[in-house]
């Protein structure tokens, strides 16, 4: 039974109070433990205000965000078009699917080596990385989304006359949108990810390359500044997404609420 609004902001609350409560917790046991390298929650804040200036914003989030955004988006195209092509066209799907499946079993980091080498330590290499660790899901994702459309939809599209294309962007495109936003949202994921890692092996700006800087100057609270911002960026980016995938898919959720 789908819960009402009230029901959704208790969930929510409940869900704060629980980080609160961890956030408690982590300033309890740091200050009885009086290590170096697990400062209080309220020294970390106050560095992560210190440190998170205009300057070190423009230095090193700028650039993060540039990077995973157009990795990011490359994947996404490709991922689409290549994945519905695939999925549509099953000759296509037979030529390219082992090129697909040894591809997507290299680890994105065994990769950083050759992209340093052939690409340099610009952002060309990291681009490179975050759109390749982030292409599977979504190519996957749309393959199958085309592959689960129901053949009656399309039968009845080329009845009424449409032309190959009309079917593709009129009736496989849109029943795929589901699967392909679930696609989107894990490679979403991916791609934060291969950002940080990419920036900490070659690199001279931007988050990742921040937070292993500090941590060779045992600088602890800066290191976990950095980490904080990552997980506050990380939750905005989400958070984002998901009003995109809901104003995309309002149809779709709308549908299943009329299902019996």
């Amino acid at each position: 039974m789908p819960r009402g609004w009230r029901g959704v902001r208790m969930a929510n609350w409940a869900g704060w109070l629980v980080f609160l409560a961890f956030l408690g917790l982590w300033e309890i046991l740091s200050r009885r433990s009086g290590s170096l390298y697990f400062p209080p929650i309220t020294r970390i804040v106050e560095t992560f205000m210190a440190v998170w200036q205009a300057r070190n914003l423009s230095a090193h989030v700028v650039p993060s965000l540039v990077r995973m955004g157009e990795g990011y988006g490359l994947a996404a195209l490709v991922g689409t078009v290549l994945g519905i092509a695939m999925g549509h066209w099953r000759r296509l799907d037979r030529f390219v699917d082992p090129l697909v499946e040894f591809f997507r079993a290299i680890p994105p980091p065994a990769l950083i080596p050759f992209a340093l080498l052939t690409m340099g330590i610009g952002d060309a290499s990291k681009v490179f990385v975050i759109a390749f660790s982030s292409l599977w899901p979504i190519l996957l994702n749309a393959r199958d989304g085309v592959r689960n459309v129901d053949q009656v939809m399309i039968e009845t599209a080329r009845m009424f006359g449409l032309s190959a294309r009309e079917v593709v962007m009129g009736v496989v495109a849109p029943a795929t949108m589901p699967q392909l936003f679930a696609g989107l949202r894990t490679s979403l994921g991916v791609a934060f990810i291969t950002m940080v890692i990419a920036e900490m092996v070659g690199s001279t700006n931007g988050l990742g390359y921040f937070i292993l800087n500090a941590q060779r100057l045992f600088a602890v609270p800066e290191m976990y500044a950095g980490i904080l911002l990552l997980g506050l960026l990380g939750y905005l980016v989400n958070g984002a997404f998901e009003r995109v995938e809901g104003r995309v898919l309002g149809w779709h959720r709308g549908s299943r609420a009329v299902q019996p």
